[in-house]
């Protein structure tokens, strides 16, 4: 109990430090909901017409902005780690590896949060959808369990990469065959919910699909985290 008090204590301590610095410069959640908005309008009048399945489309773009505006949040994320050598100095204090780990996923899933509040209603608006209470409910879990498999699997990748000279070339390029599940997953319940007939079953087979990529990835990631951030 007393390890697991301690690796939420720094979690906590690095995540807090990630909004205060946010707090201050706001160029994450500014860039991320920018990026993310503007990929919603795009689709919106490139794809949007009235014979087609309107659901489907508003689906696909919503996760489509998660997908790219999350990345360009974990880039900024860990490049301020970079700057001045600061995980250098994380590693060298008694802070548990996973507290680490923890603390900038819990960031990086709240920067993301904070922008859907914002894509949701744009493509609820733009793609004409009308939401009652048991599909908002429905929505908000899937959209929790994917954007939490996605902080999973972009934290761990964007430790890796750290140090690389082109990463976020290489970010770009090894995350998203990572995080098919998640994107598949993610659209077809969205479709789900979204449809005029909502298929309960549909989606509780895509939140099960969800919630295990979760497992396992939170598992993985907490093993691998500390040879990853090292090497």
């Amino acid at each position: 109990m007393n390890e697991v008090a301690t690796i939420l204590k720094g979690a906590f301590a690095i995540a807090q430090k990630d909004w205060q610095t946010e707090f201050r410069s706001k160029e994450i959640l500014l860039t991320m909901g920018f990026f993310g908005l503007l990929i919603v309008l795009i689709s919106a009048f490139a794809f949007y017409r009235g014979d087609l399945p309107a659901y489907a489309l508003a689906a696909g773009s919503l996760w489509v902005a998660i997908a790219y505006s999350g990345t360009l949040g974990l880039g900024r994320a860990f490049e301020r780690e970079r700057e001045g050598d600061c995980i250098r100095a994380l590693l060298l204090s008694p802070m548990p590896r996973q507290a680490i780990f923890l603390g900038k996923l819990l960031g990086i899933v709240s920067f993301m949060f904070v922008v859907e509040l914002v894509v949701v209603p744009a493509v609820v608006i733009f793609f004409n959808q009308s939401l009652e209470f048991t599909q908002l409910w429905r929505l908000g879990v899937i959209m929790g369990l994917g954007t939490f498999g996605y902080g999973v699997v972009g934290t761990a990748l964007a430790a890796s990469l750290l140090r690389a000279r082109t990463r976020d070339v290489l970010l770009a390029i090894v995350i998203y065959p990572v995080i098919v599940p998640v994107i598949m997953g993610g659209v077809k319940a969205t479709t789900a919910i979204l449809q005029p007939e909502m298929s309960v079953s549909d989606f509780e087979l895509w939140a099960r699909i969800l919630f295990t990529f979760d497992v396992v990835f939170i598992v993985v990631s907490f093993w691998i985290f500390e040879p990853l951030l090292i090497d």
